[in-house]
């Protein structure tokens, strides 16, 4: 995409074009959320809605407040400007980046902004962007804001049909009483698998953080998710997962922190003990399904 408004002739969309992407991007890569505060309504005001990657409406889900949205945008910008220098990163998301349809009706506004592409990581591998956002935006105080967002639209909007994609327990499926936080068997159709290799507690410069095996399982959880994303998946797209412990005696610990983290119905799991590198106590890999 070009990094010149296509709006040039039309102060308005020019600005609401500003605002989204030029603004937008300049803030994301130097994490400075104050550059673009005063582009949103009052947080009484805001609502975002998480579409999850679906055009299925049925799977969307209530996003969080501003203040929810705040952190996680300064949370994402952090964590991609670890794994991209800035000046790539920058180059990068206005490459990707595209915002050429905006409605306009007596002081409100419906922009389409849409993200497909790839970005080169430091270390050679690649960040995949590949969703759209849905904007809705109105004229306050003599400029535009924000009072909300579709957010993680697929691009290109596809089948809305979910039977595609979907994972289920087959009815009637039972185990035992004893069984944790997994589903005995799944049933899926999917058109894209998504594997994510063994995460640890491993943080970018090569570190094991965590003594127990709660905080490495935090961790190591959060590396899986942060994987998934990069695909364009959540934790609810998960369908099958093996972890590996030092120690089978803290199955039970594990599976504590575990079960925070993964939506019904859960994937089918395999755990078992091995001997991990020196200072791990767990690994997991995930199996997922794209929508």
């Amino acid at each position: 995409m070009s990094p010149e408004n296509p709006f040039p002739a039309d102060p308005d969309r020019a600005a609401i074009w500003t605002m989204l992407v030029d603004r937008d991007i300049t803030a994301y890569v130097r994490n400075e959320w104050t550059m673009v505060e005063a582009d949103h309504v009052s947080a009484s005001e805001f609502m975002s809605i998480d579409a999850r990657t679906t055009s299925n409406p049925d799977s969307w889900t209530v996003g969080g407040n501003l203040a929810a949205y705040r952190d996680a945008w300064s949370a994402g910008s952090a964590e991609l400007s670890a794994a991209v220098p800035a000046d790539t990163l920058e180059a990068g998301l206005r490459e990707v980046t595209t915002l050429r349809d905006i409605e306009i009706h007596e002081g409100n506004a419906v922009a389409h902004k849409k993200f497909d592409g790839t970005i080169r990581r430091r270390d050679g591998g690649l960040v995949h962007l590949n969703w759209q956002t849905l904007y809705f935006c109105r004229q306050d105080a003599g400029r535009w804001r924000i009072r909300g967002f579709i957010g993680r639209l697929p691009n290109p909007m596809g089948d809305t049909s979910v039977a595609s994609h979907a994972k289920e327990v087959p009815a009637h499926a039972t185990q035992h009483v004893t069984a944790g936080p997994y589903s005995p068997v799944l049933t899926v159709r999917a058109d894209r698998l998504v594997v994510v290799s063994g995460q640890a507690a491993i943080v970018p410069d090569g570190s094991i953080v965590g003594d127990d095996i709660e905080e490495q399982t935090h961790l190591t959880l959060q590396n899986c998710r942060r994987q998934l994303a990069f695909a364009g998946c959540t934790l609810s797209d998960v369908v099958k997962v093996n972890a590996y412990l030092t120690d089978m005696a803290t199955w039970e610990r594990f599976n504590s922190v575990y079960r925070s983290y993964m939506p019904e119905p859960c994937p089918v799991r395999t755990v078992v003990g091995a001997t991990l590198l020196d200072g791990l106590l767990v690994e997991v890999e995930m199996w997922a399904v794209a929508r």
